[in-house]
């Protein structure tokens, strides 16, 4: 029978101690009724109610808190901001006009040479068309 009570000793104390750690490192948000400094003070002194206390009323759980994503084309917000296709064609218009406008005012690379010719080259040839 000794051997019980010392295995439950152990377990509560465990238990205890474990509680502490829980309640000492759970962020401000996370803790329900009162403030963390009190539910430190619940739990060390109150060792084994403290810590029951703590677990089914002062702890928030993190489900309560989990955000929930949702994808882009199930977000109404997100629907809401994109543009109506007239808008997107509009977009695309008026691109499409400042793209032409800057390829007509580039001259056209297809009508200079890939390797104009140096001065040294048209000497050489100049040279060899007279000889």
């Amino acid at each position: 029978m000794a051997r019980f009570y010392l295995v439950l000793a152990l377990l509560l104390t465990a238990f205890w101690v474990y509680s502490i750690v829980d309640c000492a490192l759970q962020p401000p948000t996370r803790h329900r009724g009162v403030s963390k400094p009190i539910w430190l003070l619940i739990v060390v002194l109150l060792p084994v109610v403290g810590a029951v206390l703590w677990f089914v009323i002062g702890r928030a759980r993190a489900s309560s808190q989990r955000v929930v994503f949702r994808a882009p084309d199930d977000d109404p917000d997100f629907l809401g901001r994109i543009g109506t296709s007239s808008d997107q064609d509009e977009r695309i218009r008026r691109l499409e006009e400042e793209l032409a406008a800057l390829d007509s005012e580039a001259p056209d690379p297809r009508d200079t040479p890939a390797d104009p010719p140096t001065d040294d080259d048209t000497d050489e040839q100049s040279r060899g068309s007279r000889s």
